[in-house]
């Protein structure tokens, strides 16, 4: 196994823990639920004047427009915070991309919104892990990426998005625009498992809203007359159930509608949220469920509008992505670290990336646990820990031993 060479231990001596940690304590106590938009605001700025220290441009970029479809069955326009975006050499002729997200599932009314020790080695608190503490990371190994020798005949491009806890939908177009071409990308998701166990395939995601408009009819005097929404959506819901299986979950979340008892209602909403295992699988499903809308329609004399779909789609182990997964895992066992992988159906912003056929690690952040909840946590130790593993990630990529 390779070992580290006397100008990689130099490259990896300035990396330490309390600056990251300073920064960990000082963002965590920013909300940024994906809805805050003023708190996104405030942190895009902090982080902006965090990243100047590197050679590049930082810019804010605006959110792509993102609809939203009300439970009363109008689609409206979606605001979201703006994205922050910094370059360092543009035009090298190799380039990697480097993403992570600053909101949070926590919104600005919500009581977790302050760290607490809860060992000697492990904070408590909103995003530590998921991701601010990834973020501290990334920045850190970008400036001990920036001290080797070979930093200069590579570039990179930051991405830092405020929509990613809610799907990444306006910051897709960016994602998209910033991945095309790289060599290779690393986002700073936690570790899959406190252990430091990474990430590898992905299932993908899809995200739907089906508004269903029937015909009112008084309940009693004329009922069938009606077109009754509420139960075209039930139907609907049940025969997207059926489709559940291995390779594909399928799962009907929410229905919005109903009216008055005395009232056959006319209009309903119904959510739901599927996890293709491939791009069959994703496939088979939009074919069943255009036959499913069909039957719903004819049966119950209904119209029904189908919004959204696929966002992240299907992240597969391909041989590019396991040659990264290698690199890493060999440069985390130089380091002392036992890296390793393992499938699962969350998914993040390396779907989109691996969707345009670069390979990407997508679990470069901390360890820590408990993400999305109020028991979140970060091990501490895994700042310096998992800086330096990028660090070497980088250097290793770019030439150097």
């Amino acid at each position: 196994m390779q070992q580290l060479s006397a100008s990689e231990q130099a490259l990896l001596a300035p990396i330490a823990g309390a600056p990251m940690l300073d920064q960990v304590l000082a963002w965590s106590a920013i909300n940024t639920g994906t809805r805050n938009l003023a708190g996104l605001a405030m942190q895009a700025q902090v982080l902006a004047d965090a990243f100047a220290v590197l050679p590049g441009t930082v810019d804010l970029h605006a959110p792509a427009p993102v609809e939203t479809v009300a439970a009363d069955g109008t689609v409206g326009l979606l605001d979201h915070g703006a994205h922050l975006v910094v370059r360092v050499r543009p035009d090298a002729p190799r380039r990697y991309l480097l993403t992570g997200h600053m909101d949070t599932v926590f919104p600005a009314h919500d009581p977790f919104q302050a760290t607490t020790w809860l060992d000697e080695t492990t904070l408590g608190g909103p995003g530590v892990a998921d991701m601010k503490g990834g973020i501290a990371v990334m920045l850190a190994a970008l400036q001990a990426l920036e001290a080797s020798p070979v930093a200069a005949a590579v570039g990179y491009d930051v991405l830092i998005n405020a929509d990613e806890e809610t799907g990444s939908l306006s910051s897709a177009p960016l994602i998209a625009r910033l991945a095309t071409g790289k060599a290779a990308a690393l986002t700073y998701e936690p570790s899959a498992l406190p252990d430091g166990t990474l990430a590898g395939a992905r299932a993908g995601s899809g995200n739907y809203s089906a508004v269903v408009t029937g015909k009112s009819a008084h309940a009693g005097r004329n009922p069938d007359d009606g077109r009754n929404a509420l139960v075209a959506a039930a139907d609907l819901a049940l025969r997207l159930k059926a489709l559940h299986r291995p390779g594909l979950s399928v799962n009907p979340a929410r229905i919005d509608g109903g009216s008055a008892n005395n009232v056959v209602p006319d209009k309903a909403v119904l959510r739901w949220n599927i996890r293709p295992a491939n791009e069959a699988d994703a496939q088979g499903f939009a074919v069943a469920l255009g036959a499913a809308v069909a039957d719903v329609e004819r049966l119950h004399g209904v119209a029904i509008h189908v919004h959204g779909g696929i966002s992240r789609p299907p992240k597969p182990l391909t041989p590019p992505a396991l040659a990264l997964f290698t690199l890493v895992q060999s440069c985390g066992a130089a380091l002392g670290q036992t890296i390793g992988w393992k499938d699962t159906g969350g998914v993040c912003d390396g779907n989109n990336i691996a969707a345009l056929g670069v390979p990407v690690v997508d679990t470069m952040g901390v360890r820590g646990g408990s993400i999305h909840s109020p028991h979140e946590f970060l091990i501490v130790p895994s700042l310096a820990e998992r800086a330096a593993l990028s660090a070497l990630v980088l250097h290793r990529l770019s030439g150097g031993e």
